[in-house]
C-alpha cells in the first residue's frame, strides 16, 4: 500500500504546497524509503511565518541511522558524523570559534532555520534514488514562499544554487557544497554562519545561536 504523506504534512504548510503533486509523489513511492514517514516533513515543523533562514540540502542521508528529516542533521545518538556535517562543523569552528560535536540540528530549526532537502525521500543505501519523483517541484514552492517572505537563502552546491533565482541578492549566501568532494573548492572559508547572523542583525532579528 502506498503511504499517504499528506497525513504527515503539518497543516501550516498545506495552503502553500501543491497537495495534488504530493499525492502523486506518495502514490509513486514503492518499497522502503528514508526517513520514516513521520519524519519526511520534519523540517516543516517550523511554521512558515517563523522561517528566518533556509539552508538547502540535496536529499536525505541514505543510511537509516542518519536520516531524520532535517537537511544535514543526524540524531543525537550518532557518534560518527557524516562527512558533510563534519565539514560544516569545521567551518563553524573556523568562522565563529564554536566547536560543536552533537549532530542533531533541531536547535537550529527551533530558532527559525529551515533545514530543507530538495528531495525529501530516498531508497536506503541509494543516494539520489527519488530525484525523479517530482520532489524538486514540491520543495521549490516552499523555497519560493520563504524567499518572498524575506528569508535568507543559504545555498551550498549546484543543486541548491538552482534556487538562487528566488532570493534577492542581499538575502543570498552561496558556496560550494560541504561534501568532501567539493568543500575545498569554496565551502571552507566562506564563513556562512557569521554572514547569516550579520544579515539577521541588519533586519533587526535575533542572530542564530549555532
Amino acid at each position: 500500500m502506498p503511504v499517504n504523506l499528506i497525513d504527515f504534512l503539518p497543516n501550516s504548510w498545506k495552503p502553500i504546497v501543491d497537495l495534488k503533486l504530493l499525492e502523486t509523489i506518495s502514490n509513486n513511492i514503492e518499497g522502503k524509503f528514508l526517513p520514516e514517514a513521520r519524519n519526511v516533513f520534519r523540517a516543516l515543523e517550523l511554521a512558515p511565518k517563523s522561517v528566518k533562514v533556509l539552508i538547502m540540502g540535496q536529499d536525505p542521508y541514505p543510511n537509516p541511522k542518519h536520516a531524520m528529516g532535517l537537511a544535514f542533521s543526524v540524531s543525537r545518538e550518532v557518534s560518527v558524523l557524516p562527512a558533510s556535517l563534519r565539514n560544516i562543523f569545521t567551518e563553524l569552528e573556523n568562522d565563529l570559534g564554536y566547536k560543536r560535536v552533537n549532530g542533531d540540528l533541531s536547535d537550529w530549526s527551533e530558532q527559525g532555520v529551515l533545514l530543507l532537502n530538495r528531495t525529501l525521500t530516498v531508497v536506503p543505501s541509494q543516494t539520489g534514488s527519488h530525484e525523479k519523483l517530482s520532489w524538486h517541484n514540491f520543495t521549490e514552492k516552499i523555497v519560493e514562499f520563504v524567499a518572498e517572505k524575506d528569508a535568507i537563502g543559504v545555498l551550498w552546491g549546484n543543486q541548491a544554487l538552482k534556487m538562487s533565482k528566488y532570493f534577492r541578492q542581499e538575502n543570498l549566501i552561496t558556496s560550494a557544497h560541504p561534501s568532501p568532494l567539493s568543500a575545498y573548492r569554496g565551502f571552507f572559508g566562506s564563513r556562512p554562519f557569521s554572514r547569516i547572523n550579520s544579515k539577521l542583525i541588519d533586519k533587526s532579528l535575533a542572530p542564530i545561536k549555532w
